[in-house]
């Protein structure tokens, strides 16, 4: 009887733990790549340098990041950071209400999935305003775009991650 409790405690489900190891890494990467790089410490602008690629190859204006550690900027701009701090939001609200509640989008279907794609239009449809001069970069502006971008697909996306999660809490 204590070996079966035990092995049931130990059931991973490697796309949750995948899906929050990643979102680790882009929460926290971009932030500390100026100091990892200032650093000088043995591997850790090297591990910056990997980061700053990573950054410049998924924000569309990784020179306009906040600057951290002077001269050092993050490797993202708020905007893309505005999105990874909406799905860390969703993923501590996941953890909080075990997938249950009314806004939790892909309960909805399609319709869930419409309304999810409209909301993430919030990014490029802000970066499309700024490359046709309606305005210019502003943290003050983008990081809210970035939100409701982030939002709207952690709210979309983390019941079907972490799905598996839930079933096990209830059986």
């Amino acid at each position: 009887m204590e070996r079966v409790v035990l092995l049931r405690g130990l059931q991973v489900n490697w796309v949750s733990f995948f899906a929050d190891f990643f979102l680790a890494g882009m929460v926290f990467g971009p932030a500390l790549a100026p100091f990892l790089a200032g650093s000088g410490v043995f591997i850790f602008p090297d591990i910056a340098n990997i980061i700053y690629f990573m950054g410049n190859h998924v924000c569309p204006q990784p020179t306009m990041g906040l600057e951290l550690a002077p001269p050092l900027i993050m490797a993202v701009c708020m905007r893309c950071y505005g999105t990874v701090t909406g799905l860390l939001i969703t993923r501590i609200l996941y953890s909080l209400t075990h997938g249950k509640g009314v806004f939790w989008l892909s309960q909805y279907g399609r319709n869930g999935a419409a309304c999810a794609t409209i909301f993430m239009m919030a990014y490029p449809l802000e970066l499309a305003a700024q490359i046709f001069g309606l305005w210019d970069f502003n943290n003050y502006i983008v990081t809210p775009f970035g939100l409701i971008t982030g939002l709207a697909w952690g709210l979309f996306t983390m019941p079907i991650l972490h799905f598996r999660q839930l079933l096990s809490r209830v059986s």
